[in-house]
C-alpha cells in the first residue's frame, strides 16, 4: 500500500478491509438505540460547533451517506459503529429514531484501523490521540510500526516519532492534548531524560508561549551542561570513541570508565523496533534468527 492511500478516500479503504462497496439495496434502517459507539474510537474531543453545523446540514439535506456498523455477536439485534462517528452523534442530536446503515462483518483490528484513517483524513486527531491509536494496534494486535504505516498511509518514521510522544510525562501529554503545546514542542522535550525537568520546561513553554526553537535551545543548554559534567573526567580518546559509536549507531552512547581499565558501554534505544535495529547493527544478525 502506498503513501497515497489516505488520499484515495475512505471508500477505497472500506473496499480493501470490508469487501465491495455497499450499494443502495444493501442499506437498511436501524434504530439509533440499537447502535453503540465505536469502542476503538481514538478521538476523544469532538467540536460542539462542528457537530451542530453537521446536524444542521443533515436536517436540511438528509443523511447522504449511511453509517457502517457491525453486528454485536453477544447482543443479537444490536450493532457497533464502524465508520461515521460524527454523523452518528449529529443525527442523535436531531432526535432521529432510526438511521440508514450498511451492516458489515469486521474484526477489532479493522474497526480500529478504519476509525484511525477516518479521523486522519479529517485531521481530527491531536498527536496524542493518534499515538495512542497506533499503540493500541501494536499492543492488542502485535502490528509492527511498518504494518501500521502501511495501514494508515504514513512513513514508518512518522509513526515511530508519534509513538515516542507516549514516553512524555503525563503533564506534558495533557498540554499537547489541549493544544497548549505542539508536536514540535513535545519532540524537543523528548531529548530530556529527566522527566521532572521535561515537565517543568513544558509548563513554562506553554505559560510563556515559547516557540519550538526556544524549547530546543533551552533543552540544548541543559543537555550541554549535563554532558559537560559527564565528560569532564573523560579523556579526549574516550570522547572521540563515544562520538564515533553514536554516528555509527545513530543513538546516544556513553562509555563509563572504571578502575583497572574496566568499564561499560551504555547504548540508548527507543522501543522494540529500535532495539532490533541496534541489535542487527551490532550482532550482524536479525533478532528473529535468535529467538525463533
Amino acid at each position: 500500500m502506498s503513501r497515497e492511500r489516505l488520499g484515495r478516500g475512505l471508500g477505497a479503504l472500506l473496499g480493501e478491509y470490508l469487501g465491495p462497496q455497499p450499494n443502495t439495496a444493501e442499506t437498511q434502517r436501524v434504530a439509533l438505540s440499537a447502535i453503540v459507539a465505536n469502542r476503538a474510537q481514538p478521538r476523544r474531543n469532538f467540536s460542539e460547533t462542528e457537530l451542530a453545523e453537521l446536524a444542521a446540514s443533515i436536517r436540511e439535506n438528509g443523511l447522504l451517506q449511511p453509517l457502517v456498523v457491525r453486528p454485536i455477536a453477544e447482543a443479537p439485534g444490536r450493532y457497533e459503529l464502524v465508520v461515521g462517528e460524527r454523523r452518528f452523534r449529529a443525527v442523535s442530536s436531531l432526535g432521529w429514531e432510526d438511521v440508514p446503515v450498511v451492516v458489515r462483518d469486521a474484526n477489532d483490528e479493522t474497526v480500529l484501523v478504519l476509525a484511525l484513517v477516518e479521523n486522519l483524513q479529517r485531521e481530527a486527531l491531536n498527536p496524542l490521540e493518534e499515538a495512542e491509536g497506533y499503540a493500541a494496534l501494536t499492543e492488542k494486535y502485535e502490528l509492527s510500526q511498518q504494518d501500521i504505516a502501511k495501514a494508515v498511509g504514513k512513513d514508518r518514521s512518522t509513526v515511530a516519532n508519534l509513538l515516542r510522544l507516549l514516553k512524555l510525562p503525563l503533564s506534558v501529554r495533557k498540554l499537547v492534548e489541549d493544544g497548549s503545546l505542539t508536536q514540535g514542542h513535545a519532540r524537543a522535550l523528548l531529548a530530556l531524560e529527566d522527566e521532572v525537568k521535561a515537565a517543568e520546561l513544558g509548563r513554562r513553554a506553554a505559560a510563556e508561549g515559547w516557540s519550538v526553537r526556544e524549547v530546543e535551545r533551552r533543552v540544548g543548554e541543559g543537555d550541554r551542561r549535563t554532558k559537560a559534567r559527564q565528560t569532564k573526567a573523560k579523556s579526549p580518546t574516550v570522547r572521540a570513541l563515544e562520538e564515533a559509536l553514536q554516528d555509527r549507531l545513530m543513538t546516544r552512547v556513553e562509555v563509563r570508565e572504571a578502575r583497572g581499565g574496566k568499564g561499560a558501554i551504555e547504548i540508548a534505544f527507543h522501543g522494540h523496533e529500535d532495539f532490533e535495529r541496534l541489535f542487527e547493527l551490532i550482532a550482524g544478525r536479525r533478532v528473529q534468527e535468535i529467538v525463533e
